[in-house]
């Protein structure tokens, strides 16, 4: 049954990008831009800023896959006593958008695998090393036109019980927002 489920849900989302409205003039295109964000839940980090770079491509005119990577940095932040260090976030990521029409209201995800980067350890009073990385998802919803994207998100790195101290658990993860510009690259 679970698999019949997830057979009509793949199913709903390729025709939903078969009679979608995108564009098709703009098949391939490089995706640069920027967020900002809150880190959730606050324990050991306070806030990130980072920068995206993704390939797409259109597989028909309202669904799009691609690649994407970019930096994410987050700030860490003192908490019951630890110093947290901040830490960087390096995706390896699928680029999964549904364009219901041409410009208007989309949504997606980039799953993948994410590297955190930066200080040995969790905090720089403390012997616990710190992941070297987890389970990465972003998914966003919001706003396109040709050349521009405008979205909110939310942007985690599963890495289990790894990095945890005492009572704090370690989590990278953020809800924020963000801009991309779209970079044609022809049909």
């Amino acid at each position: 049954m679970k698999m019949f489920r997830q057979a009509l849900l793949l199913a709903g989302i390729v025709t939903a990008g078969v009679v979608g409205a995108q564009s098709s003039q703009m098949n391939n295109m490089i995706k640069v831009g920027a967020n900002v964000g809150l880190a959730v839940p606050a324990d050991n980090l306070s806030a990130a800023v980072g920068v995206d770079v993704s390939y797409q491509n259109l597989i028909t005119p309202g669904f799009g896959l691609g690649i994407a990577t970019g930096y994410t940095h987050y700030f860490g932040k003192d908490n019951n006593n630890l110093n947290n260090n901040d830490v960087g976030v390096i995706p390896a990521a699928a680029l999964i958008r549904i364009y219901p029409k041409q410009t208007g209201f989309y949504f997606g995800t980039d799953l993948g695998y994410g590297f955190l980067v930066g200080d040995e350890k969790v905090a720089s009073n403390s012997n616990v090393n710190r992941p070297d990385g987890g389970f990465y998802i972003k998914p966003e919803i919001g706003y396109h036109n040709k050349d521009w994207n405008f979205f909110v998100q939310y942007q985690k790195v599963f890495t289990g019980n790894d990095g945890a101290i005492g009572g704090q658990d370690y989590n990278v993860g953020n809800i924020g927002a963000g801009f991309s510009y779209n970079i044609p690259l022809g049909k």
